[in-house]
């Protein structure tokens, strides 16, 4: 493979490209008794795509999540570059603060809870920083959860009843589809961003339901796709038609907005929305995530109704310690001052790309979706960019519309501009190259493409 003047070669000559036929939605209804058997299929295809060089996903860091990195896939190849896979936002996971707010809670505290929250797993640190959670979003009362996962979930099940109603953008995140399919069949999706949508929807359900509750669920910042919804406006139409709001934060909380108060701030929307939740593994250098509401006891009954809190040990304190102190970073000048630098990163990474004629979905942010499209060419280009040096993940269907695979790069505020425009580079030869030697026929099923055919080189 010839790529600038250097060659470079897909392992697995002999592997067929058909294996693009499938994806992991092929596997996901397998039948039979056999519960080997049933895993074989995924397992096979799977190692059909490792095998080759095409499977991205399971892979390990060397080291700290820096803007340089060092990674392993999941069967021990080693891997260095610019990192745009990693979710550390504003740079604070190698932070001298939190590093030293994580030793002196292991030194106080020790490692471990000990308990779920609801018995004794709470810490004077959880209880601190469920107040400065709080404080930041003009949200006084705060549920803690041990992963942005549980959050999400156990926002929807601890709080929605199987007949109420779940009014959805599609795109919205899977923890909130599954907590929304695990509370009710009362579901509706709407298009993405589409207010129309939304109301239209609101106006239907309350004709015919006026007794029970109807949640509304969107996000600040949609992570596939790095666009926002109008809040206020959503806000506004769940209160005429006697809705509840639930917004997930996760990808903007601390990384935009004044202050770092994310989408909310952006819209001035702070304190006015329903429900808010959110993740700290985005931005706050730690597992975790967390439910803000305005009244106790709404606080309370999720306590005791979300799953995910009351059945899971509490977040330790050496989390409870790092997310405190990176918020405190976050709220600062300084956080300012990383924010502003995340965001030139950003718009230099579109910049450069854009030049290259690789469109970019959504708005500057920590997320930067580079569409693809066809998903043999955006496999191969992952490969070729991770050996040249550029790490980022591949996003396939079904994460995706068959059709919109893309590269999901996610900026920090440690990268520099010339590291995301080398990035860019990189990605733009890749990016061609595999056009070239990849055909149009996106069902993978009436052309055979083999490795060694792709190794044509065009010129």
């Amino acid at each position: 493979m010839a790529i600038n003047g250097k060659t470079e070669r897909l392992e697995g000559d002999n592997q067929d490209f058909t294996v693009f036929a499938n994806s992991v939605a092929s596997f996901q209804r397998p039948r039979g008794t056999s519960l080997e058997d049933r895993a074989s299929g995924f397992y096979n295809w799977q190692d059909t795509r490792r095998e080759s060089g095409l499977w991205f996903y399971s892979r390990s860091l060397s080291r700290k999540p820096g803007p340089i990195t060092d990674i392993r896939s999941d069967n021990g190849l080693p891997f260095s570059g610019i990192n745009f896979a990693s979710q550390d936002y504003l740079g604070l996971a190698g932070h001298s603060k939190v590093i030293e707010a994580a030793s002196e809670a292991l030194e106080r505290f020790g490692p471990h809870s000990a308990g779920s929250p609801t018995l004794l797993g709470n810490t004077t640190l959880s209880l601190q920083l469920e107040h400065e959670i709080g404080d930041a979003l003009h949200m006084p009362e705060v549920v803690l959860f041990p992963t942005g996962w549980g959050a999400g979930f156990g926002a929807i099940a601890g709080l929605v009843r199987p007949y109420d109603h779940i009014v959805i953008d599609r795109l919205a995140h899977a923890c909130l589809h599954q907590g929304t399919a695990a509370a009710t069949k009362n579901v509706h999706r709407t298009e993405h961003l589409c207010v129309e949508s939304i109301e239209e929807h609101l106006r239907r359900i309350r004709s015919e339901d006026d007794r029970n509750m109807i949640l509304v669920v969107t996000e600040g910042l949609f992570s596939m796709d790095a666009d926002m919804p109008d809040i206020a406006v959503m806000q506004e139409i769940c209160r005429r038609y006697q809705a509840v709001l639930l917004v997930d934060i996760a990808h903007d909380f601390g990384a935009m907005g004044p202050g770092g108060t994310g989408a909310l701030g952006l819209q001035n929307m702070l304190g006015k929305v329903d429900l808010v939740m959110g993740s700290f593994s985005k931005t706050f250098a730690s597992n975790g995530g967390f439910v803000a509401v305005k009244s106790p006891a709404i606080k309370q009954y999720l306590k005791f109704y979300g799953g995910p809190h009351i059945f899971s040990n509490a977040l330790s304190p050496v989390q409870c310690a790092v997310v405190s102190s990176a918020l405190e970073i976050v709220r600062s000048s300084e956080g300012d001052a990383r924010r502003e630098q995340l965001i030139r990163v950003a718009q230099g990474l579109r910049k450069a790309l854009a030049g290259r004629s690789i469109s970019c979905l959504g708005m500057p942010s920590p997320i930067t979706p580079v569409v693809i499209g066809e998903e043999r060419v955006a496999a191969v280009t992952a490969k070729i960019i991770a050996e040249r040096g550029v790490l980022t993940n591949l996003v396939e269907y079904p994460a995706v519309p068959l059709g919109q695979a893309r590269l999901r790069m996610q900026a920090m505020a440690t990268h520099t501009l010339e590291q995301a425009c080398q990035a860019a580079t990189i990605i733009g030869d890749a990016v061609r190259f595999a056009a070239s030697i990849v055909g149009s026929d996106r069902n993978g099923v009436s052309t055979h493409y083999s490795i060694s055919e792709m190794l044509v080189d065009p010129a």
